[in-house]
């Protein structure tokens, strides 16, 4: 029989495909840790910190190179700042750094794009950056005081919505039992308190998982472009919803245009990225459509005159008064600096236009809760 040497081949081949398995492990764990770093998200603050950074170092005339890489150890999102290192890879190997940018579009949106690309064109990249910080940092400190705002009236509506669950889940059937048992004729409001809490009670698990099939059905139509046509048009209808809603998107339409046409981007091109840059579908509509004028030959103010409703008068005319004296820029710039202020001004009071709101339908809760326990012992007190 054929000895076989333990130092030879079977040795060898077993220690290869360990070798491969573990290779193939530590494949498959980096792609599982890309994923989990990339799904993370980049938040904005991250994002205005970049800019920033990147503005102030190209004035300093630190490199590109080396600002991306010093940056990327700089940044504390992991997501972020392996984007950057990839970034920094792509300009070291040749690429622009307008066509790195684009290879990561869940991060640097068609704005972002298309502005470093007119500042690397133009050799105005610094005051690109600075424009993009500006821009930034409104949008920062709009969604700051946005949220602010809504997190005290949204935590007091969680909170009665949980009272009143308990409530109608453990301390009305102890009391309504009285009623029940005595067999007197119950009125029409402790009639519906007592059949709410008996739905709770006996369907508690079916009427949560259909509210959450309801929620899901919702966000599901949300997503869909018809779905939300209908939805933001409902919300500008709103009485106070709909003018803060208003107030937001001509900021944001006015602060990219006017920050687009300080570049060398054409007119067109701006209302373009405009359009794609504005949440609102009814607002990316109408900006579309003056840039399909514009192309025609047509004026800004023309097609804003045709939407009364988006476009206030006074919106309106200042636009006409930049068109005529060329400096459309300039009263764009001015138009989202007043429109910023009123939505702060609105935000501040907000919470104390909500509060009394949330008073009364809490009183109305509560009020109704009690006279359908009240009215009943009034009923029994007299047969008695």
């Amino acid at each position: 029989m054929e000895k076989i040497n333990p130092n030879e081949s079977r040795p060898i081949s077993s220690g290869l495909k360990a070798g491969q398995k573990e290779v193939k492990a530590d494949s498959i764990f980096k792609k599982i840790d890309d994923y989990l770093i990339r799904s993370s998200g980049v938040p904005l603050k991250e994002k205005l910190f970049f800019v920033q950074h990147l503005g102030v170092m190209i004035h300093s005339g630190i490199s590109i190179l080396t600002a991306l890489r010093t940056l990327s150890e700089q940044t504390e999102n992991k997501a972020f700042a392996k984007i950057l290192k990839e970034i920094a890879v792509k300009v070291e190997g040749g690429t622009s750094l307008t066509k790195s940018l684009k290879a990561y579009p869940h991060v640097f949106n068609e704005l972002f794009t298309n502005m470093v690309e007119s500042g690397e064109v133009s050799g105005k990249l610094e005051e690109v950056f600075k424009q993009l910080h500006i821009q930034m940092k409104k949008q920062y400190e709009l969604i700051a005081k946005i949220r602010g705002a809504l997190t005290y009236p949204i935590i007091v509506i969680c909170i009665m919505i949980g009272i009143g669950i308990f409530m109608m889940m453990y301390v009305v059937p102890k009391i309504t039992n009285i009623f029940t048992e005595s067999g007197a004729e119950l009125p029409l409001p402790t009639k519906i308190l007592i059949e709410s809490s008996k739905l709770l009670v006996d369907n508690g698990p079916l009427v949560f998982v259909s509210l959450a099939a309801v929620i899901l059905l919702i966000v599901k139509l949300l997503k869909t472009k018809k779905g939300l046509f209908v939805f933001q048009g409902a919300i500008l209808k709103m009485p106070i919803i709909g003018g803060i809603v208003k107030k937001i998107n001509l900021a944001k339409f006015a602060r990219t245009t006017s920050s687009l046409l300080r570049t060398d981007i054409m007119i067109v091109e701006a209302f373009r990225i405009t359009g794609n840059v504005l949440s609102n579908l009814h607002y990316r509509q109408i900006v579309e459509e003056i840039g399909e004028g514009i192309k025609k030959g047509g004026q800004i103010s023309e097609t804003m005159k045709k939407h009364p409703g988006f476009f206030p008068p006074i919106v309106t005319q200042m636009v006409i008064v930049g068109e005529q004296t060329g400096e459309i820029d300039s009263i764009l710039e001015d138009l989202s600096s007043f429109y910023e202020e009123e939505v702060d001004q609105i935000m501040e009071n907000l919470p104390s236009i909500i509060e009394p709101l949330l008073i009364l339908v809490l009183g109305i809760g509560v009020g109704g809760m009690a006279l359908a326990i009240v009215m009943p012992m009034y009923s029994l007190t007299n047969a008695m």
